[in-house]
């Protein structure tokens, strides 16, 4: 894949991800690639989710922003420990608000939206605990067939 970002808007995104997660024992990676080769975005955003062993944080609170570029399809998806603690409509209304900034091509601001939305949840649920707490997951983003970049 060829990445649709800026170096600027990639910097930006991962500053979004570690100002999140500062606060948060909670992890947060964004994924984006061209198309999304299945019919439902979400289910895309769990396999990429597995793929990138998101499923292994010690507290099961990673979160998973999905993008097919191309396709013009978007996911949000959380692991079983923050689903369990964040209200029923969380993930539909946050990906609403993540979908108005892209309806209106504010696809970064969109994220860091997504993602700042995400990281007051995470803090609420699972505040940082400077005792136990390490950053488990990348914070890069990562591309195409959910492999990292290098």
């Amino acid at each position: 894949m060829t990445n649709p970002l800026t170096p600027q808007q990639e910097a930006s995104l991962i500053a979004a991800i570690r100002q999140a997660e500062v606060r948060t024992s909670g992890e947060i990676r964004v994924h984006l690639e061209n198309q999304c080769p299945t019919p439902e975005p979400l289910d895309r955003a769990a396999q990429v989710f597995a793929q990138l062993n998101m499923q292994h944080t010690a507290q099961r609170n990673g979160v998973l922003f999905y993008v097919a570029w191309d396709s013009r399809l978007f996911a949000v998806i959380g692991d079983a420990g923050i689903n369990a603690a964040v209200p029923d409509d969380f993930w539909e209304s946050t990906k609403e608000i993540v979908l108005d900034h892209f309806r209106a091509n504010k696809f970064v601001t969109g994220l860091e939206k997504g993602i700042q939305l995400v990281g007051e949840q995470l803090q609420r649920y699972f505040p940082y605990d400077a005792t136990t707490d390490q950053n488990e997951l990348d914070d890069s983003i990562s591309f195409g067939d959910s492999a990292p970049r290098v």
